[in-house]
């Protein structure tokens, strides 16, 4: 149905496509449930996976569409990015296709509900979803990065009762300064402090278990050496895994749509081979022990497969869905 539906699509703006979308889905999560996710079960941090394909955040940035996105056969969902206080994210348009080469360019700039919203979300909702939810969390576009902390942990506050794992984002292009927060030190630091406010919300919460488990995500752009301190620093400070990756500023020589010089985040396809080696790359420095969650350009089974080769204990998809549409879920966990 999908592949006679998408033409028409593409003939609407990309984000009122969206909206269409989610306004869909959260129809069809209204319906009885249906049928199980498909693949092999996976148990790590804890946390219990139906398959190892779960959706990458900015799909569902508010948490009103999870019910039925769970019930494409996801293994776990990520909403967000959420942010402490609501905000519009950046003027529109800020969303395009590059039909030639399956892609999208962003530069929503964290649009959200906020946080309040957000967890008033899940609660409501999370009774009509079985599978791990995680929250990805960001900074309001006005706070100062050197208060970006305080945001944070504003935003762990209040969705830790209903996240199953939370993703610190440091890595959006789309926020300005929010990269700089990558450096190893400042990573240390800001992973430091809200591992702290984590432990003490697990005390005012003991009934929440198991504790939500720490990832940050990082951007495919990071230096050689970079990329390496960081991550090593975030776990050092008791992350407990990363998600290699956000998208990238690069622009591949290979790109053939006219949209390709829009400013923003390039996702989808021409990203794989970045974010596959950013992957390997995170393994090789981290070892054997921490998770990562490995997410770009997937659109095939043989790419998530690649992707597990190189390190990755869990998958993402996004942009891929766009032009492939809901059926990419179950082959992909099909091949799991």
């Amino acid at each position: 149905m999908y592949t006679a539906l998408r033409p028409l699509l593409f003939t609407l703006p990309p984000e009122f496509a969206h909206k269409l979308a989610l306004a869909a889905l959260r129809r069809y999560g209204a319906l009885p449930a249906s049928g199980r996710s498909p693949g092999s079960g996976i148990e790590l941090l804890g946390l219990k996976f139906p398959n190892p394909i779960g959706l990458a955040a900015g799909l569902d940035k508010d948490a009103t569409a999870t019910a039925g996105l769970a019930k494409l056969g996801f293994g776990f969902l990520e909403v967000g990015t959420v942010t402490p206080r609501p905000q519009p994210g950046n003027p529109k348009p800020r969303l395009f296709r590059l039909r030639e080469d399956a892609a999208l360019i962003n530069r929503m700039g964290f649009n959200s509900a906020g946080a309040v919203a957000v967890a008033k979300n899940l609660r409501r909702l999370r009774d009509c979803v079985h599978v791990p939810v995680g929250v990805n969390i960001g900074k309001n576009r006005d706070t100062p990065v050197d208060e970006a902390v305080a945001d944070y942990r504003v935003c762990l506050r209040e969705i830790y009762d209903v996240a199953d794992y939370v993703v610190v984002n440091l890595s959006s292009p789309n926020t300005p300064g929010l990269r700089d927060l990558q450096s190893a030190n400042v990573a240390r630091s800001l992973v430091g402090e809200l591992v702290a406010e984590r432990r003490r919300l697990a005390a005012e919460c003991p009934d929440k278990t198991p504790i939500p488990p720490l990832f940050v995500k990082i951007a495919p752009d990071l230096a050689p050496g970079d990329l390496e301190a960081t991550v090593v620093s975030a776990l050092e400070a008791g992350a407990d895994g990363i998600v290699a990756t956000n998208t990238t500023l690069s622009r591949p020589a290979s790109l053939r749509s006219k949209r390709a010089a829009e400013a923003g985040g390039l996702s989808g396809r021409p990203l794989f081979a970045l974010a596959l080696e950013t992957v390997r790359r995170t393994r090789d420095a981290v070892g054997e022990g921490p998770a990562i969650i490995g997410v770009g350009g997937v659109a095939s089974a043989a790419d998530s497969a690649a992707m597990f080769d190189a390190g990755a204990n869990l998958v993402q998809v996004y942009s891929a869905l766009v032009f492939e549409g809901p059926a990419l879920v179950g082959r992909l966990a099909g091949g799991s």
